[in-house]
C-alpha cells in the first residue's frame, strides 16, 4: 500500500437533531488545484464512533 500524502484535518462537534456528532473535515494538499480548500467530511454518530474505538483497539492502534 503507498503512503497517503498528509493533508491538514479539523473536527467539529456537531448537534445533529439532538444527537452530538463527531465531523472530521480534510483539506487539500498544497499540490492540489486549490491548495487547503475543503475536500472531504467525515461525521460520526456515536454508533460509529465506538467501532472506530474497537477496531483501533483490537489492531492494537
Amino acid at each position: 500500500m503507498s503512503k497517503h500524502t498528509e493533508v491538514e484535518c479539523t473536527y467539529t462537534v456537531v448537534d445533529v437533531e439532538g444527537e452530538k456528532q463527531l465531523q472530521l473535515d480534510t483539506y487539500g494538499s498544497a499540490s492540489r488545484d486549490i491548495p487547503g480548500k475543503k475536500s472531504q467530511s467525515l461525521r460520526l454518530n456515536s454508533q460509529a464512533i465506538q467501532q472506530l474505538k474497537e477496531i483501533i483497539k483490537e489492531n492494537g492502534l
